[in-house]
């Protein structure tokens, strides 16, 4: 069951369901990529901002409801207006697929994940307009990495087509997309977005959205100048 959300008193309507997945930013488990250069803790820090960022920037996109599917528990970086639900599943694969199939439908879905602090309405907005969802329509965000950034589903049922796809490989993205169109799916693009993954993706984000929480962090942290050259470096 998902808890309740906390009310947003300007969250718009919209066609589809916002999803997030992430994981509670613990120092040890988000961000490991980051360390080093970055402490755990300091990686930890990080993941809190950018998930903290994608989650109000959401709240200004158009949804019919939006659900945070979270591994570990909700803290002070959860913003109003989100109702948190628990991740299931085995593998990323089967832990997206199921958060389409409970927590998305009936109709439209898009997920994000918590690794695009830069993450603005409008990157979105082909996906969350009125007419972004004939019948069969899918779409996805590709990812600078190969992966991607975002996936939608007009049905719950598309999300068979996850479900074995090898997650976190340089070909993620393309193999998801060859699944989706083997389907008979008309899959579209979001604009690329590159993943906070290393320090060098870190230093990239913060300079595309240099009024975020997370360049703020990134700021601090860069100041508290303990961090190699590699942390600034593009």
């Amino acid at each position: 069951m998902t808890r309740p959300a906390r009310t947003a008193p300007d969250a718009p309507a919209g066609p589809a369901a916002l999803l997030v997945i992430a994981k509670e930013p613990v120092p040890g488990r988000v961000k490991t990529r980051l360390t080093p250069p970055f402490t755990p803790v300091q990686a930890a820090r990080l993941a809190e901002a950018a998930l903290a960022d994608t989650l109000r920037t959401l709240l200004r996109v158009p949804a019919r409801r939006r659900v945070l599917i979270l591994d570990g528990r909700p803290g002070r970086w959860l913003p109003r207006g989100w109702h948190v639900a628990p991740q299931r599943g085995d593998g990323l694969d089967d832990r997206i697929a199921r958060a389409f199939t409970a927590y998305g439908g009936p109709g439209p879905a898009l997920l994000v994940g918590m690794d695009t602090p830069q993450l603005t309405p409008g990157l979105l907005a082909p996906a969350t307009a009125p007419d972004g969802w004939p019948p069969g329509r899918a779409w996805i965000g590709p990812a600078a990495d190969g992966g991607f950034w975002a996936l939608g589903l007009r049905e719950p049922g598309d999300a068979r087509h996850v479900r074995g796809v090898p997650m976190s490989e340089p070909y993620t993205g393309a193999e998801q997309r060859r699944r989706l169109e083997a389907a008979g799916l008309d899959v579209r693009d979001l604009p690329e977005l590159r993943d906070v993954d290393t320090a060098a993706d870190a230093t990239e984000a913060a300079s595309q959205a240099p009024g975020s929480a997370f360049a703020a962090v990134h700021r601090k942290l860069l100041a508290a100048g303990s961090l190699p050259e590699e942390a600034v470096r593009r």
